[in-house]
């Protein structure tokens, strides 16, 4: 599912225009980045929490030629999936709708 479908699901739904919806999404897009940037975690109820984390340094290998490399530290955004969404996604059994 992308942005476009999830807009055009909520126009049908609350009759607005797939413009408005859009916007909409993409302002709380905006604000969930702009709070993680900000305080490095966001808890939305019922559904799940993002944080910001640091990877430490590590040793990996190159897949093509073997050769051993050293990956950087990094920044990476982590999501937790809240209870509510959980238990939703275990009752469909792994079935693809």
């Amino acid at each position: 599912m992308t942005k476009k479908d999830i807009a055009k699901a909520i126009a049908e739904k609350l009759g607005l225009s797939q413009g408005q919806a859009k916007e909409v999404i993409q302002r709380v897009f905006d604000g969930i980045t702009e709070t993680l940037v900000k305080d490095g975690q966001i808890e939305l109820r019922n559904f799940g929490v993002f944080k910001v984390k640091k990877r430490k340094p590590r040793k990996g290998r190159n897949p093509r030629t073997g050769e051993k490399v050293l990956v950087p530290e990094r920044t990476v955004v982590t999501f937790r999936a809240g209870r509510e969404m959980q238990e939703r996604v275990r009752q469909t059994n792994g079935r693809q709708p």
